[in-house]
């Protein structure tokens, strides 16, 4: 009789698993309502041009309601802990174009947002920053062009000069820096365009109408957004209580804007402090030199890569695919003269794998390109910077795990350079902070990085310190994700190394977590260690 019964219970409590199911929705419900969501998310046509009028924008905001009422009507409480990363990472994506459309606005607040051209690829997983849907790759062409490339590169800048036109309606915000920002951004696209113009002497009549038209349109809308410039008197930051939102409901980041603070200060120390210890320890040794020739800094920047790669199989620290040296390899960057060096030049001529173990980032990409991950919801690049814990904490990881894991013992002057990097990353993380909060302005943030920059290396009169602080106010939480994403990580190694005991390797760590792809790492820490709480006590 007890047998009996046991079996009817079990047929009782399939019963009524089965149902909830179908009441909850399944797992492939959750796939559809996610290719539906990314389809949605592109706006339509407008002049040929993607269309950011308000009155789209204002039935995309309704309809967003719609897609997120669906996903909460999905119950992913008896579904497989990998699907229901899923389902909270689709209502991560769900959340950033709600915040895109109630709060960072680009296509109202920010020029930059209007930039077609692009000349080379980001080693994130897609742009940093809002971009907006029609852009022109330019770096994916080979030169000299085919003759089916030049008909296909004619097509790609034809949406420009409508898209401008329709930017001067769009750009209604009073966001001064991110206004003038956005005009240098822009500017620097008509210089784009005329040294496109200069590649290809040859082309066709109609690639070189396309490039003209292109041209002429961005000049003149950066004299547009010149003339408006001096109404433009607002400031930039998103405020707290926003990025606070953000945090948490888009890059579903446990911390807060004041935790951020605590975390970027004490970093920022750490580095400072670990820079003395080293050069205290070290204060025998001849200084670095720099590679002085083209052909220095090839053999050196290659020499390291090999180095690199050998290392990091030979101490078991992760698996090595074998295409992994030549996606690093390709990235190794060319001589750059003392003078127009800017930080990242300046470390990297002096040892470039305190650089090039940054370039996790072309790791993932031969990941997500020869290994794809089985899910089609985490297969891509996510949309709204989602990924940058997991992509831009990884790279920052890497800089240091390699020094503690014993890479630079042969160099020990090198190990200052990694925490020169780390406070670099802190100044500039902190000014972001600061900025968002509007307790800066972009002035003030690019001041803040350089002075607690050590050794001078983040100069004011280089480019690249200007880029920074640009991108960081238009993307909000992006600045600080190297050092916090840095943070979540060294949490999940603590507690995985708890959860596993003996049985915890490094190899096995990083196979795990690379698997897990490239999503928030509050979300790898859920499939990985089954919480999401990266901080004790919360």
């Amino acid at each position: 009789m007890r047998t009996i019964a046991g079996a009817a219970a079990a047929i009782l409590v399939l019963t009524w698993t089965l149902d909830a199911r179908q009441r909850s929705g399944t797992y492939e419900d959750l796939v559809t309502l996610f290719e539906a969501f990314v389809a949605f998310e592109r706006p339509p046509l407008r002049d040929g041009a993607p269309d950011y009028t308000r009155p789209t924008l204002a039935a995309k905001q309704r309809t967003l309601k719609s897609f997120q009422s669906r996903l909460k009507a999905l119950d992913p409480a008896l579904w497989a802990v990998d699907q229901r990363v899923d389902h909270a990472l689709v209502g991560a994506l769900m959340n950033g174009l709600d915040f895109d459309l109630r709060v960072l606005r680009p296509w109202e607040r920010d020029p930059a947002y209007y930039q077609s051209i692009w000349t080379a690829q980001s080693d994130t997983p897609a742009h940093e920053g809002p971009t907006h849907h029609g852009v022109v790759e330019l770096w994916a062409y080979t030169f000299p062009l085919s003759p089916a490339d030049q008909a296909k590169l004619a097509a790609a800048p034809r949406a420009v000069p409508p898209l401008l036109t329709q930017a001067r309606g769009n750009l209604t915000g009073n966001a001064r820096d991110l206004w003038i920002t956005g005009t240098g951004t822009m500017a620097g696209q008509v210089t784009d365009l005329d040294a496109l113009a200069g590649r290809v002497p040859d082309a066709t009549a109609e690639l070189q109408s396309a490039i003209r038209a292109a041209r002429n349109a961005t000049a003149d809308f950066v004299a547009w957004l010149e003339q408006q410039s001096p109404s433009k008197t607002g400031p930039s930051g998103i405020g707290k209580e926003d990025y606070n939102w953000s945090l948490k409901n888009v890059h579903l980041i446990p911390l807060t804007w004041d935790d951020e603070v605590a975390i970027l200060k004490r970093e920022l120390a750490r580095a400072h402090a670990s820079l003395k210890l080293e050069e205290h320890r070290n204060r025998g040794l001849p200084p670095l030199t720099a590679a002085s020739t083209p052909e220095a800094y090839v053999e050196r920047a290659n020499a390291a890569v090999t180095k690199y790669m050998a290392f990091l199989k030979d101490q078991d620290i992760l698996t090595v695919q074998e295409y992994l040296d030549p996606a690093l390899r390709e990235h190794i960057g060319g001589f750059v003269p003392l003078e127009r060096r800017n930080f990242f030049g300046i470390a990297s001529h002096y040892e470039p794998m305190t650089l090039f173990a940054h370039f996790y980032h072309w790791f993932d990409h031969a990941w997500m390109k020869r290994a794809p991950h089985a899910s089609p919801i985490r297969r891509g690049a996510t949309l709204f910077n989602v990924w940058d814990s997991r992509a831009e904490g990884m790279a920052t990881a890497m800089e240091e795990i390699i020094l503690h894991a014993g890479y630079y013992d042969d160099n020990p002057r090198a190990r200052e350079i990694v925490w020169i990097m780390l406070a670099q990353r802190g100044a500039r993380g902190l000014a972001s902070l600061y900025a968002q909060a509007n307790q800066f302005d972009i002035q003030q943030a690019k001041a803040f990085q350089v002075e607690w920059t050590p050794r001078g290396w983040m100069r004011p009169d280089l480019d690249l310190l200007g880029f920074e602080q640009q991108l960081y106010l238009r993307q909000p939480g992006y600045g600080t994700s190297y050092v916090t994403g840095k943070y979540l990580i060294d949490e999940l190694i603590k507690d995985r190394a708890r959860q596993l005991g003996d049985r915890f390797t490094l190899r096995g760590f990083f196979d795990e977590f690379n698997a897990a792809g490239l999503i928030p790492v509050s979300l790898i820490r859920l499939q990985l260690a089954g919480t999401t709480n990266a901080i004790a006590g919360r």
